[in-house]
């Protein structure tokens, strides 16, 4: 379980980044934390890992506190920011520095998260470009097998075909005992492998649901159909008609529209803890 509890962070002397921010996170599934630029979903993730002090609160992780970054709680927790440096090694240089810190680490699922992307294990990171880096260095988080992994921006320098496999190498890693926690605002890049999505403003939670829940309570349909749209919770302009959110009434199976839901969020807030309110 991780616990994040009425945590108070600010830069230097710059207004709070984050005031009496409380948040919990089950063990087990992928979460979506989202939120405006600026709205300190990278802080977070930075006190998450113990890499950051808190001027009020703690985060505790399996109950202990991050910030002492004892070893039996760092080799549990795995961090991957946005932007990152690599040594001008080969892989196997850097694993044989860096993987005995991390008891769970696997060879072999290294490899084959490596063969997701067509790589292979004799890479030579100085070598490599910022978008293979990044897909190198997930590859290497994985494998490590933390019970949590916090990645940032995580598709943020991939290609299109490099976002698919991104998609295809999160889910296949999952087990029951792993948190990933994906802090983006690409959330085209996400949206059919979260099982929770979390919504931030400022210093608080907007959103806080699981996916199963959602769809039972929202559908998500793109249309024309003025009278649909005017009737609509939410919509959204698209091509030609909107992207619109709507009571699931009749138990209808829909896709997860996580733009709209992401917008429905920042924008009616209130309006959507009241339909989620009613169904409790």
């Amino acid at each position: 379980m991780l616990e994040v509890q009425n945590i108070t962070f600010s830069y230097r002397k710059g207004a709070p980044v984050l005031s009496d921010f409380s948040l919990s996170v089950a063990p087990g599934g992928i979460y979506g934390l989202l939120g405006r630029n600026g709205a300190g979903k990278s802080t977070l993730l930075y006190l998450m890992a113990g890499l950051l002090t808190p001027t009020k609160g703690r985060v505790c992780f399996n109950g202990a506190n991050t910030r002492e970054r004892r070893p039996s709680t760092m080799s549990d927790i795995f961090i991957v920011p946005e932007e990152f440096m690599l040594p001008p090694v080969s892989l196997r240089e850097y694993l044989k520095l860096n993987s005995h810190f991390y008891p769970k680490f696997s060879e072999e699922d290294l490899v084959r998260h490596l063969d997701t992307f067509d790589l292979t294990p004799d890479l030579n990171l100085g070598a490599l470009s910022m978008g293979q880096k990044k897909k190198a260095f997930m590859c290497f988080a994985l494998a490590c097998n933390t019970p949590l992994l916090l990645l940032d921006e995580p598709t943020n320098g991939l290609d299109i075909p490099g976002k698919s496999r991104f998609r295809k190498f999160i889910v296949s890693s999952m087990d029951e005992d792993r948190t990933i926690i994906i802090s983006t605002h690409q959330v085209r890049d996400i949206d059919r492998i979260l099982d929770h999505v979390i919504v931030t403003e400022s210093n608080k939670v907007l959103f806080d649901k699981s996916v199963r829940e959602i769809l039972s309570t929202l559908r998500f349909i793109d249309t024309t159909d003025r009278n649909l749209i005017e009737t609509a919770l939410y919509a959204q302009p698209s091509v030609g008609g909107a992207n619109i959110i709507l009571p699931n009434t009749d138990d209808e199976d829909t896709e997860l529209n996580l733009e709209s839901l992401f917008e429905f969020a920042l924008n009616k807030p209130e309006e959507l803890k009241a339909i989620f309110k009613s169904k409790e």
